[in-house]
């Protein structure tokens, strides 16, 4: 068997490819030497583990030894997990979507040995197909030009540096404060691409984008504009009753091929899962609909049973294709472990049970997929929730309190069979941002939900970060897989770390956390700030900083470091009363604020921030330990831009104004504290409740 230099490399992705017979190089200066020793062009193939085309052209290309004979003879060829290093990622990403007006995984790009892009696409082919010319074809075209003309493509790529660079030093311009008219046209884009009928933004494929849903209820609490709660709160139900939601396991797929929610692409991903129930949660605070919160508890317990790792933290993904027969175990297909067929319901469930089940989550004799344009799902259903328990009930005659038993009976079946079947695989590497992501979904549901198990698991995610992914200065390490802690952090580690120990600190009153997140931020601002023009780089690597030093302005499937940094920025300031961070937080909007005039859509997760730039000030002092009844109350309330602190010695030191906030000679007091001026203290849940209303 072929191995190649991907074997000692720790990344799933990277090891995926450890046999091709490609000569592959992972990123990285031994690489690089080659190429300019060589004088060859670099091919770089940047994907994921759980990345269904990645898989494609892998069979098609990177085992086929012809090919790959073509790519060892004219290239020095590189693989990149994109989940490693975004920074790098998003910068080539950035070419190819500005050279050919699209972007997507596998991302293919050759480059001069110097680093710099002179052609680039997505997915080839092995041969002319889908109207995309055969990647030998691609290769042979490209070494011929590096051969005849070089002077060109030499040109021609220090042209795309110098214009790339040129779109990344905008200027920032006006103010660092933020007017309603931004978020309120950032409201009536949403309005206006909103599916009134199926729910979700825009047309098919739908992609769950939470970044929206933060904003918009955010926007809702302010303006009271009904409109923005509604769009989210349909949007979440469509999502929770389709074939996108796993409605036997749990959890999220990465996104619906059709508008109505139903077919998905069946990829799960750590971001969506955490990001998702954070949006559940807080429409369910805000509605009080048990819908909500069951998602919410379905998709978390799917994360402690499938994605946590035996150290507490948290695994990144799950692929969408597995095996369709175990009889064949190369032979994978798109959700292979999630469809069924009608004679394997009757074979678990008997006819009568499989009847029941198949009302209630649409499944027919001869399968539920209509539109299957690459026959992936013939003969098979994909679980939906085509009607309720009760429409069920009634179908068949049934006591409602007794179909629901045995309706769970039937899943609990129907889950103990699909668990026998080949799981797809797992990307197991830890990521220190996507943790932080999950962590604050766990301990802000457990609070809300009065799950103490969630914030358990909040603490012990946090701590095996905190143990074994941060160096010995405090500064953040972003991978960690197999014993192997790398890979120096990047700007969203930092952020969503540390927003996640902000969310720590509020629940738990452990100080340790906020004086974590407060060392974090500050390492954050010493190793990303541009201090010249405002705002974050995405990275301080030397790689990616001798190419181009990029500002992350888009709220896609992840939130930008630079939303989540102006979000927490904001939240330490009135944590902390330290001016530093609202300095730093006005650099960032102003040197946004470009952005946001021009497309505020584009940012709603910045937007969701600026929320809370347009609110007063609140603050939560606590004296003494909260009582459950207490902590209930406080829960409860959907107040997204109030900080909680505690008044404890180490937060007196940070904050002294908090040593005036003592007990009442009760066992706990609590403070509410609007645009810094103070109530009554209150000692009960029935006055706190009356309180906060």
């Amino acid at each position: 068997m072929t191995t190649n230099r991907l074997a000692l490399e720790k990344s799933p992705y990277l090891l995926q490819h450890a046999h091709n017979p490609v000569d592959w190089y992972p990123w990285g200066e031994e690489a690089f030497a080659k190429a300019r020793a060589e004088d060859k062009p670099i091919f770089l193939s940047i994907g994921y583990s759980t990345c269904h085309w990645c898989h494609v052209m892998e069979r098609e290309s990177f085992e086929n030894p012809e090919i790959a004979g073509l790519m060892n003879q004219w290239f020095v060829c590189i693989k990149m997990d994109r989940e490693e290093r975004p920074d790098i990622d998003r910068i080539y990403m950035t070419y190819v979507q500005s050279s050919t007006g699209g972007g997507g995984w596998p991302m293919s790009v050759w480059l001069t040995p110097d680093l710099k892009p002179f052609v680039g696409g997505t997915y080839f082919p092995p041969d002319d197909r889908y109207g995309r010319p055969g990647f030998p074809a691609v290769l042979t075209r490209i070494a011929k030009a590096w051969t005849g003309q070089r002077a060109q493509i030499l040109e021609s790529s220090e042209n795309i540096m110098t214009h790339l660079r040129s779109l990344a030093s905008r200027a920032p311009s006006g103010s660092g404060h933020v007017e309603p008219a931004l978020p309120d046209s950032a409201f009536q884009h949403f309005r206006r691409s909103f599916d009134s009928r199926l729910g979700g933004f825009g047309n098919a494929p739908k992609f769950p984008r939470p970044s929206i849903f933060n904003f918009l209820l955010r926007y809702w609490k302010r303006t009271g504009n009904a409109e923005a709660l509604d769009m989210v709160a349909a949007t979440l139900i469509a999502m929770d009753s389709g074939g996108m939601n796993d409605q036997l396991g749990g959890g999220f797929h990465r996104y619906s091929v059709d508008a109505n929610w139903f077919v998905p692409h069946f990829e799960k991903m750590l971001y969506d899962q955490a990001q998702l129930v954070v949006s559940y949660v807080e429409t369910f605070q805000i509605t009080g609909d048990s819908r909500f919160s069951l998602a919410a508890r379905r998709t978390l317990d799917y994360v402690l049973r499938d994605m946590r790792a035996p150290e507490g933290a948290f695994w990144s993904a799950e692929d969408a294709d597995s095996v369709i027969d175990p009889a064949h175990p190369h032979e994978k297909g798109e959700g292979a472990f999630y469809i069924w067929s009608w004679q394997e319901l009757i074979e678990v469930l008997g006819e009568q049970k499989a009847a029941w089940i198949a009302y209630r989550y649409g499944a027919q004799p001869d399968g539920n997929v209509h539109e299957d344009p690459h026959q992936e799902f013939t003969g098979r259903n994909i679980l939906f929730a085509a009607h309720t328990i009760g429409d069920t009930a009634r179908e068949f005659a049934q006591d409602p309190d007794a179909m629901a038993i045995s309706l769970g009976e039937c899943e609990a079946l129907l889950l103990q069979a699909r668990g026998k079947r080949h799981r797809p695989h797992l990307d197991d590497k830890i990521l220190s941002g996507w943790n932080g992501m999950m962590i604050s979904a766990f301990v802000r549901a457990g609070a809300v939900l009065s799950h103490p198990g969630y914030i358990a698991a909040a603490r012990q995610a946090a701590d095996f970060i905190e143990s074994a992914m941060v160096q010995e200065d405090g500064q953040l390490l972003r991978r960690y897989r197999a014993g192997d802690a790398a890979i120096p952090g990047m700007l969203e580690d930092y952020t969503l770390f540390a927003g996640a120990l902000l969310d720590l600190y509020e629940v738990t009153a452990e100080y340790r956390y906020l004086a974590r997140a407060v060392a974090l931020t500050d390492w954050q601002i010493t190793l990303f700030e541009d201090t010249v023009s405002g705002g974050f780089f995405a990275s301080s690597m030397d790689d990616a900083a001798r190419l181009l030093r990029m500002k992350e302005d888009y709220d896609g499937a992840e939130p930008s470091g630079n939303s989540i940094a102006l979000g927490n920025l904001l939240r330490l300031h009135r944590m902390t009363g330290n001016s530093r961070y609202e300095e730093t937080a006005r650099r960032l909007l102003a040197a946004l604020r470009p952005q946001l005039e021009s497309a505020a859509w584009a940012l709603p997760q910045m937007l969701a921030a600026c929320e809370m730039d347009l609110t007063p000030h609140r603050q939560v002092a606590i004296a003494g330990e909260l009582s459950p009844g207490m902590a209930a109350v406080l829960w409860r309330t959907f107040d997204p831009h109030r900080v909680i602190l505690y008044a404890d010695a180490p937060t007196v030191a940070l904050q002294p104004a908090l040593a005036a906030m003592t007990t009442q000679g009760a066992e706990c007091a609590v403070y509410v504290c609007d645009n810094f001026s103070c109530k009554s203290p209150v000692t009960t849940a029935e006055d706190l409740a009356r309180l906060l209303e």
